[in-house]
Formats: structure tokens, sequence, C-alpha cells
């Protein structure tokens, strides 16, 4: 009797050991990683503080955030599971990703209207997106491209029309004028073009032609989402809620976001975070929560790309966009 106590108490040990162990690993959270299409900055504020606040730590998630740059893809890393998630361009590169195949799914969009602008100089002689034709025209490769063909597609211009080129992450070479046209974005280099009194210049934006897109797609893989529902969700709802304090602490996610980077210009940054704050808040952004997809807006650019012949065949909408993790949100955690 007395060993059979003791093996049933060796036994029962041995499943409390058992049990912290696994409370442990639960409470360590599973690894995954976050791509981001950029280098840390202010455009990414709501990421850093989700990290830095354990806001991925308390949903489950050991999350490590992976920086981009002008050569990372962000879309093949996700697709392939090279990343678990990621931070994509937006509906263009969605669509011309799904028409090439990979298996990737937007789960949320960040900023609900088009942050990207194209640039020239008054005396460039250049009065309308029209006359972009026969123009060295300069952007990057990184998703924005796409939005620069929907906007030459809408005023009836073939990509071969203009000599696009890419333009590096510096503005120097515009300054310098070494092309017609370059791209920029509202939060970041036309604040840098201000900042060094340049003020001489006309900005075409893609609205005006028609073209409203969002942009920074929360993204993951189709195998994510049929695997692991659960971290997808962790992910969507800390991301979102690591906007909303971003949002609503900004210094100290301006001091978040400076800690993860290195030779950041505060002053720059604060301007950036107050910038997409306004394009994050805009349309549906303010009316139903941070990251709303707006399925009308996007199928309205998929018509026009395959009307203008940008993209070759439609794409499965409801197979490349899925709101079902962002509509579970709270809605305490997603509005201002």
């Amino acid at each position: 009797m007395a060993f059979a106590f003791v093996r049933t108490l060796t036994g029962a040990a041995a499943a409390l050991a058992f049990g912290l162990i696994a409370s442990s690993a639960a409470i360590a959270g599973e690894k995954v990683s976050i791509r981001l299409k950029w280098v840390a900055q202010a455009q990414f504020a709501g990421i850093y503080v989700a990290k830095a606040k354990g806001f991925y730590a308390d949903a489950g998630l050991d999350a490590t955030i992976n920086p981009g740059g002008p050569n990372i893809n962000v879309e093949t890393l996700v697709a392939s599971g090279a990343d678990t998630f990621g931070i994509a361009s937006g509906t263009e590169g969605m669509l011309y990703a799904r028409e090439k195949g990979l298996p990737l799914v937007c789960v949320g969009m960040s900023q609900q209207m088009t942050p990207f602008a194209f640039v020239t100089y008054d005396n460039s002689g250049i009065k309308s997106v029209k006359d972009f034709k026969g123009k060295k025209v300069a952007v990057w490769f990184t998703g924005v491209q796409y939005t620069l063909y929907s906007v030459l597609a809408h005023e009836g211009l073939s990509q071969k029309d203009a000599q696009i080129v890419a333009q590096p992450f510096s503005m120097q070479p515009f300054i310098d004028k070494q092309y017609d046209v370059a791209t920029v974005t509202l939060y970041n280099e036309l604040n840098t073009l201000k900042e060094q009194g340049i003020n001489n210049i006309k900005l075409f934006m893609p609205d005006d032609s028609g073209v409203t897109t969002q942009q920074d797609a929360l993204v993951t893989s189709e195998k994510m989402i049929k695997e692991k529902p659960a971290q997808v969700q962790a992910f969507v709802s800390a991301t979102l809620k690591g906007w909303k304090y971003a949002f609503e602490h900004k210094a100290e996610a301006v001091d978040i976001v400076m800690a993860a980077g290195s030779g950041l210009d505060r002053k720059h940054q604060e301007l950036m975070l107050d910038e997409i704050q306004r394009i994050m808040t805009a349309k549906l952004g303010s009316a139903e929560g941070l990251g709303a997809i707006d399925m009308k807006a996007i199928g309205d650019v998929q018509d026009s790309l395959l009307k203008f012949e940008a993209l070759k065949k439609p794409v499965d909408l409801k197979a490349a966009f899925d709101a079902s993790f962002w509509a579970k949100v709270p809605a305490a955690d997603k509005k201002l």
C-alpha cells in the first residue's frame, strides 16, 4: 500500500510538473515574426508599441520584428512562410501578388487613403499626369510602382509611355534634378523636402486621378489562416491595440520608435506619426475603426486595373482579403 501511495504521489507530482511546464510554455507564447516593408520609423509605430507594451506577449505571441529594405519583398517572404506576418504594400500589391499565385491574405489595412504622391518642380513643364509621357519617372519598387501603374492607366497612359526608373530611398537625386518626377509619401519624403526649404514643387495625388487605395496591409499566409487561426487573431488584435495606444500616447510611442531605430530625427518622427494618424483614421478608419478593409474600394481598384489592362485577370477578392479577424477585435481596441 505504501508503495502504491508513493507511486501515486509521484505520478501526481509528475503531472503537476508537466502542467507547470506546459503553462510556462503557453505564457512564453508561440514564436512568430513580423516583416516590415521598411526600416524602423513611425510608419510602424503601432507594431513596435505592441511589442514594447507586451500586447503581443499578452496575446500569446513571442514576436520578432524584422525590418524591411529596398531588396526585401514582404509579400514573397510571408506567402512562403519565411515570415509569419507582414506589413506589406497595399491594394495593388495584394492584387498583383494573388495574380502571380502567391497564397497571401490581407487581414487588415492600416492606411485608409492613398499615402503616396508624385512630385515635380514648378518649372518642369509638367502640368498633369498626362505630361508624364516621355518623362523620367522615379518610383520605389516595393509595391508603390503598382500605384503608379494605376494612375497612368487612369490617365490613359501605358507603363511604356513613361521612362520608369527605380528611385533610391533618398530625395537627393530629385533635388539634383536627375529625373523629372519622383515619388513621395505624405508622411516622410514630402516632409523631408519641406524641411530643406524646397517648396517650388507640384504634387500629383493618385486620388485626383481616381485612384484611391488602402496601403500597409496586414498580411499572413493561407496556411496560417487554415492551421493557426488563433495566432492570426492574436496578431490582428494586438497590432490594432498597439496602434490605438500609439495615437493616444504619442510621446511614448515616438520614444519606442527612436529606441528601435538608429539615426532617427525625433521631430521628423513626430511629424510622421501625426500624418500616419490622419491617414489611418480617414474614411473607414474613423467610421469603423483602425485597420478596416474597404472591399468596395478594393473592388473599384481591381475593376480599373482590368479595364486598363494593368492587371491581366481578376483576382478572387474573398480569398485575398479576409476581414473576419478584424471584425472580432473589440471596438474598444480599434476605435479612437
